[in-house]
Order: structure tokens, then sequence, then C-alpha cells
């Protein structure tokens, strides 16, 4: 039995005629006559009581009709349901990302793709630096948005600009530094210094190396922290500084004062990371939607 039986059987059934169901799926009378009978012996009962001029379901017909229309049915929905997944138009999507960096990039990466695919499932995860690029890489995350990574640690990875931040200070709003317009690099080497965990942001330690560079020194680090929230508060306890970038500051509101760094600096790219030959249309959309161009 073949879908097509199916479908010749349920035309003829709706019709009560051979020759109108031949007219409307513009087969052969004699063509769609033969398959009806070859289904009827294929399932061993007849499905219609054939009169002079039309024909009627038997009641074993009545009954093939409805299951005839389920399995069409079913047999349609899953041809579309795979459709929509071959065309990036259906699924899930498993994205990690950084919540300060990304936090003006994800809500419009997020709208603008669920706007225009309402089917796809968007699955976040709020990870550091080290757990997105392992994720990645094993198939666990589809995308990533991040701040930058060096390129070993793109490894196996491609890496999608999206937004270039500049590098602010924040501060508790009585800590002394709170009433100043910008900060320089001088005035913070005696501060202590609050920051990400050495092993899931190593990245971020390097980069304050080579900010500090240019002073030749390294402000002592007070306390590091594995998410957003716990620097947050540490910064906000009044016990030292965090180095943040300038999107930080919609994030914390008047919890903390975030103060441009004088001279700014090279500003720090942040974008979306996938794996080497693993975009799928999904991905793809995602990363246009988040301001990237189309892969």
């Amino acid at each position: 039995m073949e879908l097509r039986h199916l479908r010749y059987f349920v035309a003829v059934a709706e019709a009560e005629n051979v020759s109108r169901a031949a007219l409307k799926l513009h087969v052969s009378q004699p063509g769609i006559s033969r398959q009806i009978r070859d289904l009827e012996d294929e399932i061993g009962f007849q499905l219609f009581e054939r009169g002079a001029k039309s024909l009627k379901l038997t009641e074993a017909g009545k009954t093939f009709l409805a299951e005839a229309r389920a399995v069409l049915q079913r047999a349609d929905d899953a041809v579309k349901t795979a459709r929509a997944v071959a065309g990036g138009t259906n699924g899930e999507l498993h994205v990690g990302y950084a919540p300060s960096p990304t936090v003006r990039i994800l809500p419009q990466a997020l709208r603008t793709f669920q706007e225009q695919f309402l089917n796809v499932r968007v699955a976040l995860h709020d990870l550091s630096t080290e757990e997105m690029l392992a994720g990645l890489r094993e198939g666990k995350l589809h995308v990533a948005l991040m701040v930058e990574p060096g390129q070993k640690s793109l490894r196996e990875l491609v890496f999608k600009l999206l937004a270039r931040y500049s590098m602010c200070v924040a501060v508790a709003p009585k800590h002394p530094l709170a009433k100043l317009k910008s900060v320089t690099l001088a005035q913070l080497a005696n501060e202590t210094l609050i920051g990400y965990s050495r092993a899931d942001y190593p990245d971020y330690h390097e980069g304050i190396k080579k900010v500090f560079a240019k002073i030749g020194h390294t402000p002592r680090v007070m306390g590091e922290h594995d998410g957003i929230a716990s620097l947050i508060a540490a910064v906000e306890s009044g016990g030292g500084f965090a180095l943040v970038l300038s999107s930080f500051a919609c994030m914390v509101g008047p919890r903390l004062k975030v103060i441009p760094l004088k001279p700014p600096g090279e500003p720090i790219r942040v974008g979306a990371a996938w794996k080497k030959d693993s975009a799928t249309a999904l991905v793809e959309k995602f990363v246009a939607a988040a301001g990237g161009e189309q892969i």
C-alpha cells in the first residue's frame, strides 16, 4: 500500500464517482479504478458498493476513510515539519552568552529572531568563556555570544564581530573615584581590583595585564568571581573596582557608578562564535538577528 492508493481512495469516496475523482486528480479513469481495486485486494475487503452510476462506501469503507484521512494528514504534517527544520524555521537553538558583554546584543537578537521563527525554541545558557568554548566544540551549544577570545582559544571555531565597547571602571557610589567623570590607569594603580575567575575567564586576566602594562603596574586582585551577580555585589560593598565594558552600565543602575577609562584604549570586541562547518540555517539567522552579516 502506498500513499497514492489512499489519496485516490479518499478522492473517490468524497466524490462518490470515479470520473469526478479522476478529473480532480488529473489521472485517467481506468487508472484510478485499477488503483482502488488493487487497494481492496491488498487489504482483503471491499471499500465500495458499486452501482450503475455511483459508488457508496461500505461500513468498512467508512471506517477506512477516516483512518486514511488521518494517515494522509500525518504524512503532510511530517513533510511540513521536516521542511521547516531543513529550512531553518523550526527546531531548537542552544545559545551560550556572557551577560555583561551581551546585555545590549542579546535582547535585540532574541526579539528579531523570534519574530521570524515563532516555532523555534531558543535555550539560553549563562556560561563562562571557557564553558562556552567547550560547549561549542562538544556540540552542546550551537552558537555563543562572548568577548572575542584569543586565537588559540578559537581553534575549530569561527568568530563574527557584532559590537565594540570601550573599557570603563565600576565602583560603589560612595567610592572616592565615583565623583570623577573619567579615571586614568595611574589613579587605579593603588586600588584593589575585583575581577572574574581566572580559571573561567583567562582572557579577561590577560586583557587586564595588557591594559596595565602601559603604566608598568598591575593592581592587587582582591577577589575573583565566577559570575556577574557576585562581582556586582563585591564592587557594591565598596571593597574595590572592576574593569568592565561600557555596556555594563545598563545592568547595574544606581547600584554602581560606571566611569569611562581615560584614555579609553582599544575597544573590546564582542561577537558570535560557532563551530567551523557547523553553521545551520538557524545559527545563520540568529547571528544575522544579532547584527552580524549573513554567514
